[in-house]
């Protein structure tokens, strides 16, 4: 996954844990806006979220960014 993009799961992960708790969860789509603007990025992510790393729909965000730092 793009190196830009890993600083930005951080930057969502961080503010969600922030607002909401240690225990938030989200699902890759909270990376990206509600409009399909980059499908290849989308893929990409989508590709590591599912195929290589096999996590389900909702993750704890706090797993999400230890997983990309």
């Amino acid at each position: 996954m793009r190196e830009s993009f890993k600083n930005k799961i951080i930057e969502v992960c961080n503010k969600k844990i922030e607002a909401k708790g240690i225990n938030v969860g989200l699902s890759f789509y909270a990376f990206f806006a509600n409009k399909n603007d980059n499908p290849e990025l989308l893929m990409e992510v989508a590709e590591w979220w599912i195929l290589t790393n096999k996590l389900d729909h909702f993750e704890k965000a706090v797993k999400i960014k230890a997983m990309v730092e």
